[in-house]
């Protein structure tokens, strides 16, 4: 690509990063609006945590009253870190039997207050005919879009799944955008929109698919992670040209969960990349050069992309396997400015010009100030790392980084 080419790429992330996860928005309300063709008081029971039919959706398990002042506590569906569902404290307010209701939240067992500071909820509902119409709304204090998006889609979710329950009795789960045909259209959307960054032509197409499925491969790495910590379910989610997401099925219980779920995600690739090269030798032995040029294609775009993700940056998955294993803020500093001298060093050692690599380190810089403190704190400390697990993840990094690093040598070697 250009330099031009890339610049753009870069910023247009950059912006979309700040824009998704940074800028501050303040206190926002988001409202959701639907008329459901039912008799207002069944969706009362449905809606109200205390109505008799609270759990329609499976969320809420079960709400008692904790005094005469409106609190409660609620039991959710929803796994927290020991697997059991999560407790929530809440206050009820304003309070209009049948028609509205307000909630605050004043702890759970998953997140730290702070995370509830700013956070109210509102259910109103309106007859109009023989139908009602049901309107719901959230206040809280929001840094980027992301959040306010999500929000904004559930609540939308929601209303849509209620009028689908006040028709039949019935709860459906899941839909359309978390369905895996879903997530392979949205993959297809990400090269389609990557493909115009490396030429208009077949070899650009090419390249795109490679990079969208050295995503995939990426993503399926920590997933199987979160799957061998003992998250019951796990997930992906692409996101067209930013890449995608892995999301577990409860929050994180100890430091050796977050620093081996992160550092699978370069590790999974880690073991095809040999694979990768030695077909590749295969074929050209056998005298297949564009088959073996793909698969060099494939192993540079999987080795470049994975040892990209082990950069000291936090939210990054190097900077948070570092973040976990070293013992103080110090050994921190001096490990990422290691790691992050040999990143430079080794695209020195490939072929990147100085000029390329300095920017390239400004914008690591700027990605870590611009993601930290995007984080949810948890409600409790996480379970403290041990030694043994410290080293051993220590040296899977390493490991990692010398096959990836390998990897972007040779496929250097072969292409250019």
């Amino acid at each position: 690509m250009s330099v031009v080419v890339t610049v753009t790429l870069v910023a247009g992330n950059l912006g979309l990063i700040f824009l998704l996860m940074t800028v501050p928005l303040g206190l926002r309300t988001v409202t959701v609006s639907r008329v459901i063709k039912a008799d207002r008081n069944r969706l009362w029971q449905a809606l109200w945590p205390f109505g008799g039919d609270a759990g329609w959706s499976g969320e809420i398990l079960s709400a008692e009253p904790l005094d005469g002042e409106g609190t409660a506590l609620i039991r959710l569906s929803w796994d927290g870190r020991d697997d059991r569902p999560i407790e929530r404290k809440a206050r009820f307010e304003d309070v209009g039997e049948g028609s509205r209701f307000s909630m605050t939240v004043i702890e759970d067992t998953a997140l730290d207050p702070s995370f509830w500071a700013n956070y109210r909820e509102t259910a109103e509902l309106v007859p109009e005919g023989d139908a009602t119409r049901v309107t719901l709304t959230q206040t809280d204090r929001y840094r980027g879009v992301a959040f306010l998006i999500f929000r904004f889609f559930a609540m939308r979710r929601e209303l849509r799944k209620l009028d689908v329950w006040a028709a039949t009795g019935t709860y459906r789960k899941g839909g359309w955008f978390e369905h895996p045909l879903s997530q392979v259209g949205f993959a297809v959307l990400s090269a389609l929109i990557l493909w115009p960054f490396f030429g208009l032509n077949i070899g650009g197409f090419s390249l795109a698919a490679i990079l969208t499925s050295v995503v995939a491969l990426h993503e399926l790495g920590h997933m199987a992670a979160f799957r061998l910590t003992g998250h019951r379910r796990a997930r992906m989610i692409f996101i067209p040209l930013l890449g995608g997401i892995a999301i577990g099925g409860r929050p994180y219980d100890s430091r050796f969960e977050v620093a081996f779920v992160a550092l699978m995600g370069a590790g999974f690739s880690a073991f095809m990349v040999p694979l990768l090269i030695a077909a590749s030798g295969f074929a050209d032995g056998e005298g297949h050069r564009l088959v073996a040029m793909l698969l060099a294609t494939l192993a540079g775009c999987a080795s470049l992309f994975n040892i990209a993700n082990l950069v000291p940056v936090w939210k990054f998955d190097g900077g948070q396997v570092l973040c976990q294993i070293c013992p103080g803020p110090v050994v921190l500093a001096l490990a990422s400015f290691l790691l992050l001298s040999a990143l430079l060093a080794l695209g020195w050692r490939a072929g990147f010009s100085p000029s390329f690599l300095l920017i390239a380190g400004a914008v690591f810089a700027m990605l870590s100030l611009i993601t930290m403190g995007s984080g949810v704190k948890p409600r409790h400390e996480l379970k403290p790392i041990k030694t043994f697990d410290r080293l051993a993840v220590g040296g899977a990094l390493l490991a990692v980084f010398a096959i990836h690093g390998y990897g972007m040598l040779w496929a250097s070697a072969q292409l250019m």
